[in-house]
């Protein structure tokens, strides 16, 4: 088949010019990736700050009672069996603490301004509570729910009770009493999604203590290579995960 010459020489031109702003694009996202990680381009290995561990100790933003109430809560989500321990000893609690007292309970990375729409499930929370004055909130109606319902916190509930109430949160049957765009179902979401990332989450934010979870899929962790294994299908990996770390 003939080729007209021109042709190929305008496609040539006109796919290097649709290339010039990608290229030119791509360039400044590593510049500015470099800024932000060095200060300064060339980036350079180790330039940046590593994640700091948190302290596992007391509680930065739930009160007391907030505590013992999600501390109850994480440990009927993944309660303790012979694979792991619950979510309490695991830290689930722990972990939802201090990312509440963050950046992610302050929701610093999501715009919260009116005017709000009724968004899609897929889209999630569409407000201006952030994600600590949901906790706060949600706790707060829970527990005037279960004294109502019970004459009793949460946290005293028989296992058996407890589990009605988080079924009946996760299927509508219990309405907490909540600010209107926020809904039961969606503060029984958030915590259950919170509790997951506890439960899977490197060991330094506080969750996944003694990389219980890791040790229960078999997952290496944060190793720097187990190319050795990837092909050894429905073998578990013979090795103890790591943290970012590197603590065994």
């Amino acid at each position: 088949m003939h080729t007209d010459a021109r042709s190929l020489s305008r496609r040539r031109l006109l796919a290097s010019v649709a290339a010039v702003p990608i290229l030119a694009a791509t360039a400044d996202f590593f510049s500015a990736s470099g800024r932000s990680i060095s200060g300064q381009v060339p980036w350079s290995p180790f330039a940046g700050a590593p994640p700091r561990p948190v302290n596992p100790l007391g509680w930065y933003f739930f009160t007391p009672g907030e505590a013992a109430a999600v501390e109850a809560i994480v440990d009927r989500l993944i309660p303790a069996d012979h694979l792991t321990p619950g979510g309490k000893d695991c830290g689930c609690a722990v972990f939802i603490d201090r990312q509440l007292a963050g950046s992610f309970g302050q929701a610093n990375s999501l715009y919260t301004k009116a005017p709000f729409a009724v968004g899609l499930p897929i889209q999630g929370y569409q407000g201006d509570l952030t994600p600590a004055g949901r906790y706060r909130l949600g706790l707060r109606a829970l527990a005037d729910y279960t004294h109502g319902a019970y004459k009793k916190d949460f946290v005293q509930l028989s296992p058996a009770e407890q589990d009605a109430v988080l079924n009946g949160l996760d299927t509508g049957k219990i309405v907490l009493k909540l600010k209107p765009g926020f809904s039961t179902r969606e503060f029984f979401e958030l915590v259950l999604q919170n509790t997951m990332e506890g439960f899977f989450a490197d060991p330094l934010y506080g969750g996944n203590r003694g990389m219980a979870s890791w040790k229960m899929l078999g997952f290496p962790g944060a190793r720097y290579d187990y190319r050795d294994h990837i092909d050894k299908h429905n073998v578990r990996y013979p090795r103890d995960p790591v943290s970012i770390y590197g603590e065994a």
